[in-house]
């Protein structure tokens, strides 16, 4: 192992899997949903995680990485300190066309680095996913497509989100660039698949927490089948 764990702190077995969101609650709901005799696996920092066994018999892990790029590139290195080798984020994310409703799935096919986790890991050109686990994730989700990842939740630049549109992405979040360029330094193969919470710029539209709950289990159980076919 390189180096001592600073801030996940196991109490269970790491498996070689590993499904993460960035809210614990969403890391409880999938741990409960999808696995069965879990066992609380990291609670330190607020960063929930979990590991059980999967509906194929074997271990995974579901661990939440908080928000936004830096907490997401802690746990991650962390993660593969451990022996990781298979992640897949499964989170949120903000519409930037109109062909996305509240709800949908969106399967990552290339992150802009517009953050600066990516970028101060030497991203300079959109980041791509593992082909084999896109490929799977993109079979069942309502849309695939390039997302920008972003520093900001309330920006306060009315542009960006055209500039991004410009350069391809239909949807923007905070962490999968970093998670995909951190995966690339570490031979750890990585995905990502995300649930439309919020509606294009300028709507103020947001999905309720009912319908979030049920987009966020669909999200999990598409997400676990990916990586079940590997």
């Amino acid at each position: 192992m390189p180096g001592q764990l600073r801030h996940v702190h196991p109490t269970a077995p790491l498996a070689p899997r590993a499904l993460l969101p960035g809210d614990p609650g969403r890391a409880l709901l999938l741990a409960q949903e999808l696995t069965e005799d879990a066992r609380m696996f990291n609670h330190n920092r607020g960063l929930w995680g979990y590991t059980g066994t999967a509906s194929d018999g074997e271990p995974l892990t579901i661990m939440s990485h908080g928000m936004g790029g830096p907490s997401a590139a802690i746990v991650l290195e962390e993660l593969c300190d451990l022996g990781l080798e298979l992640v897949l984020r499964v989170g949120t994310c903000g519409a930037l066309v109109d062909d996305l409703a509240l709800g949908d799935l969106v399967a990552v096919t290339a992150a802009i680095p517009a953050d600066g986790t990516s970028t101060a890991l030497g991203a300079r050109e959109p980041l791509i996913p593992d082909a084999r686990l896109t490929e799977r994730l993109t079979a069942s989700a309502d849309h695939a497509g390039t997302v920008a990842s972003a520093d900001l939740f309330y920006d306060p630049d009315p542009a960006r989100p055209e500039r991004w549109r410009a350069a391809g992405a239909v949807a923007v979040e905070m962490e999968a660039a970093t998670i995909f360029a951190v995966a690339a330094r570490r031979g750890v193969r990585a995905g990502c698949l995300l649930a439309v919470s919020d509606a294009g710029p300028g709507t103020g539209e947001r999905i309720d927490a009912e319908h979030l709950e049920a987009a966020s289990l669909r999200l999990g159980r598409e997400a676990l089948a990916a990586l079940l076919a590997g």
